[in-house]
């Protein structure tokens, strides 16, 4: 991980990144067996000293495939962390009802589905899954992976359509910025979101991008994404950026890369304020 720098943005009050995560020490909080690859620790310790240089005063915290349905580290974390703190867990469709009540009671707001990772929760259970959590007003997040053989969020959108809880998809649906904006999953992320059920990450862009910060060829996808309404957009760094092979990123320059993207600030007000405060209720 890059040493943190102080960003350029300054962060208005109630910033929110949407999309983190801890892991270790490894002799407390052991990785699944189904993980597909290893990850240094990365304490909550770490997290708060990166949010406080960032000036990002509440986290989402986000149960990585690492950890399977074990939910401990992050349900922990969001208790040690310093500041608001909300969690999406990893659940099987049959957790009983006194269970959802009680990680409810924890910050929990949602349940995540990563598809393409190994030892995932299976796909079938979200619909039924989805109708549950609905009624405590939380929702399903979706991480899509595409191994290249096709859109699997295209194969996903009839079933996506139908969940009875909002949804939200991971890192502007893993697009891929070279294809340009009419590839087959990113006009499926433009219909989900017309929906208004939809959610759309604006992350992971050191992932997705073939230019260095702030990642200028993910404009034309921001730009269709804002022209349907920045009422159903967030901001995530992804740290801290684990399993990723080219050049670490700077997480501050994930932050400054929304000067450009969002130029406006009433619309990066909406997008790092507002929009967390109604999703996740901060």
């Amino acid at each position: 991980m890059a040493a943190i720098r102080r960003p350029k943005l300054i962060c208005p009050p109630g910033t929110t990144d949407c999309h983190v995560h801890v892991y270790g020490p490894t002799q407390l909080y052991p990785p699944a067996v189904t993980r597909s690859f290893d990850v240094p620790d990365a304490l909550p310790s770490t997290l708060a000293t990166v949010m406080d240089v960032l000036g990002v005063e509440r986290v989402v915290l986000v149960q990585p495939s690492g950890y399977g349905t074990d939910n401990r580290r992050h349900l922990e974390a969001a208790a040690q962390l310093g500041r608001p703190a909300r969690v999406i867990a990893a659940l099987r469709a049959d957790t009983p009802d006194n269970e959802l009540a009680r990680l409810n009671a924890l910050g929990v707001r949602g349940v995540r589905y990563n598809i393409g990772h190994k030892g995932a929760v299976p796909i079938e259970e979200m619909p039924t899954l989805s109708r549950r959590i609905a009624k405590l007003g939380w929702h399903v997040q979706l991480h899509v992976m595409d191994d290249g053989g096709g859109a699997p969020l295209a194969a996903m959108e009839r079933t996506l359509m139908c969940l009875e809880s909002e949804f939200v998809i991971d890192h502007m649906g893993s697009l891929r910025p070279e294809e340009g904006v009419s590839q087959l999953g990113f006009q499926t992320l433009l219909r989900l979101i017309k929906t208004g059920r939809c959610w759309v990450k604006l992350s992971s862009s050191y992932r997705m991008s073939k230019m260095p910060a702030p990642y200028v060829d993910m404009l034309p996808y921001v730009n269709a994404l804002l022209d349907i309404g920045s009422d159903r957009l967030l901001w995530a760094s992804d740290w801290p950026h684990v399993s990723f092979k080219g050049k670490m990123p700077n997480t501050a320059d994930l932050l400054d890369q929304m000067l450009t993207w969002l130029p406006d600030e009433s619309t990066r007000q909406k997008i790092l304020v507002k929009n967390p405060e109604v999703l996740y209720g901060f």
